[in-house]
C-alpha cells in the first residue's frame, strides 16, 4: 500500500488528463463520506465530542445534541455548531 506523501507527489507530479483528475477527486468525495458514515454511527446524543474549529483555530469540545443527515449537532454550552462528522473525534 502506497503512502499518504507517494499518493500525493505522484498527483502533483503526475500527468493527468481532466477526465482522470475528476475521477480522483471523486474518489475523495466519496471516501470522505463514507468516512463521515462510519462515524456518526460511532455517536449517540449526549456524547462528548471535540473538533478542530478553522473559524477559532483551536479545539473545541462539546456535546452532541443532535445527529442529521449530512451534520451534527454539538452544544458547546454557549453556541451550538453544526459539524461534518468526518471533522468529530470522540473526547
Amino acid at each position: 500500500m502506497l503512502s499518504i506523501q507517494e499518493i500525493n507527489s505522484a498527483i502533483i507530479a503526475g500527468n493527468f488528463t481532466n477526465d482522470q483528475m475528476t475521477s480522483i477527486s471523486d474518489a475523495v468525495r466519496f471516501a470522505r463520506a463514507q468516512l463521515g458514515q462510519q462515524n456518526k454511527r460511532n455517536f449517540q446524543v449526549g456524547d462528548n465530542v471535540s473538533f478542530n474549529s478553522t473559524k477559532l483555530r483551536q479545539t473545541v469540545r462539546g456535546k452532541v445534541r443532535k445527529i442529521a443527515i449530512k451534520y451534527v449537532t454539538v452544544d458547546t454550552g454557549q453556541t451550538l455548531w453544526k459539524v461534518p462528522a468526518s471533522m468529530l473525534l470522540a473526547a
